[in-house]
């Protein structure tokens, strides 16, 4: 019981209800040239690059389980295409420990872009028309450079959402 409790899906419920919420509320009207920004999906890929894949896909999963939940789409469609977000985000944990900020930057971008890409091809694949076409090349780039703007602020929540601690180095005793 202690385990779940001080697990990471303790604290990325509530997180990723107010996330949803913003989406939801906020996103969901106000868009950027047509494209609806994805702050849900920009979380999942911010966990994904502050806890690696394993935790970046967990995150993923729970976050489009709930979005799926929210919004009425296909259950789990989202959660199959969020979860690939945060395993290709987390793994800026596989090349360095403790990423740079600027590193992961990049990870949560192409993350989302992934993400984005990955939602409009499993939406094909269940028979919606209209999601793979030409505004594909206008949205990604949109939806990765907003992922990538909000990295900064997003990694630590992801972090500490999904229960990871910084590396501490020591020096070795002599």
């Amino acid at each position: 019981m202690r385990a779940f409790l001080l697990g990471p899906v303790v604290r990325l419920v509530p997180v990723g209800l107010i996330f949803l919420a913003l989406q939801r509320a906020v996103f969901a009207e106000y868009r950027l040239k047509g494209v609806a920004l994805q702050v849900v999906l920009a979380l999942v890929a911010a966990a994904g690059a502050g806890g690696g894949p394993e935790r970046g896909a967990l995150a993923g999963f729970v976050l489009g389980m709930m979005y799926d939940l929210g919004v009425g789409t296909p259950l789990g469609l989202t959660a199959l295409a969020y979860g690939l977000a945060g395993l290709v985000a987390g793994y800026v944990i596989l090349i360095t420990p403790d990423p740079q900020w600027w590193f992961a930057m990049i990870f949560v971008a192409l993350g989302a872009a992934v993400g984005e890409v990955a939602i409009a091809v499993t939406k094909l694949l269940i028979g919606e028309e209209g999601w793979v076409d030409a505004s594909l090349f206008k949205v990604v780039p949109i939806v990765a450079a907003f992922a990538a703007l909000l990295s900064p602020v997003l990694v630590p929540v992801g972090r500490w959402c999904m229960y990871v601690r910084r590396p501490k180095w020591k020096a070795i005793p002599e």
